[in-house]
């Protein structure tokens, strides 16, 4: 099970903003991003979330968040 939450999803809708559009002004694949979205990532570069953040005027915790699983 994995801990950290991707909110990838909520904050696009927030925004707007599709997939594909994200990845144009990214620059990073929509494979790349689909992966990240499911939360099937193993890890992601920090250029890679600054960009994400940037791009969608966020904040880190608003894409990734930590949840205590019992």
């Amino acid at each position: 099970m994995n801990n950290i939450i991707i909110n990838l999803d909520v904050v696009l809708a927030k925004r707007k903003m599709s997939l594909t559009e994200l990845s144009q002004k990214v620059g990073i694949t929509m494979s790349n991003l689909s992966i990240l979205k499911k939360g099937k990532a193993k890890a992601i570069r920090f250029s890679t979330l600054e960009s994400i953040c940037k791009v969608l005027e966020c904040q880190p915790g608003d894409i990734l968040i930590y949840k205590k699983l019992k």
